[in-house]
C-alpha cells in the first residue's frame, strides 16, 4: 500500500465517531449536544454513565491501535507508523464523517503509544493518573501529559519526537476552552 493510502486511511479511522455510534447504539443523546460537547469518554461519562464512557474509552483507543496495527502489518518504517499515529488522531480530531466535530484525541493517542512504544504509552498513563489525583480534573492531567509526551517521546524513543511534539500541540490546541476554564477556575472536577 502506498504511503499516502496508508496515511488517508489512518485519517479516515480515526475519523469513525466512536462517541456518537455508541450513544446512538445505546439510545443516549448525541455527547455533542450536553455536557462539554465533545465527543470523547470524559464528556460521555457525564452524559451518558460509566458503561457508554468505557465503550467510548476502548473504541477510541482501539481506533489509535488498529491504524498503527495496520502500518506495521504493512511492513511501514517506525517514522511512518509515527505519522499514521498523527493522521488517525487527526482524524479523532477532525472527522469527516461528522463534521470535522471531533474529540481531544487523548485516548487515540494513547492507543496509537500502545503499539509504537509501550514503555512510553506506560509513562504518558502513570503521568496521567498522578495528575489527575492531584487535581481530580481530567483536562487538566490530558493537557499535563501532551507537554510530557515530547520529553518521554525524547528519552524511550527519539525517532519518533517530531510526530509525537506535533500530535501533542494538537492535544493542546484542541483542549484551549479548557484551559480558559481552568484559568478563570470554572473546569469540570471529578
Amino acid at each position: 500500500m502506498p504511503d499516502y493510502l496508508l496515511l488517508l486511511f489512518a485519517y479516515l479511522l480515526g475519523s469513525i465517531p466512536s462517541a456518537i455510534l455508541i450513544c446512538r447504539g445505546m439510545g443516549l443523546d448525541d455527547p455533542r449536544q450536553h455536557g462539554s460537547g465533545n465527543p470523547g469518554a470524559t464528556n460521555v461519562l457525564r452524559t451518558g454513565g460509566p458503561q457508554a464512557a468505557g465503550l467510548t474509552l476502548l473504541a477510541d483507543l482501539g481506533k489509535g491501535a488498529a491504524a498503527v496495527l495496520l502500518a506495521i502489518n504493512m511492513g511501514a518504517s517506525l517514522l511512518l507508523q509515527g505519522w499514521v499515529m498523527l493522521a488517525a488522531v487527526c482524524g479523532h480530531l477532525f472527522p469527516c464523517f461528522s463534521h470535522f466535530r471531533g474529540g481531544k484525541g487523548v485516548a487515540t493517542t494513547l492507543g496509537c503509544s500502545l503499539l509504537l512504544c509501550w514503555p512510553l504509552a506506560l509513562c504518558q498513563l502513570l503521568f496521567w493518573g498522578l495528575i489527575f489525583l492531584c487535581g481530580r480534573i481530567s483536562s487538566l492531567a490530558s493537557i499535563a501529559t501532551a507537554a510530557a509526551t515530547p520529553l518521554f517521546c525524547y528519552l524511550l524513543i527519539p525517532a519518533l519526537l517530531l510526530p509525537f511534539t506535533i500530535t501533542s500541540l494538537l492535544l493542546i490546541l484542541r483542549h484551549g476552552s479548557n484551559i480558559r476554564k481552568l484559568i478563570i477556575g470554572r473546569e469540570h472536577h471529578f
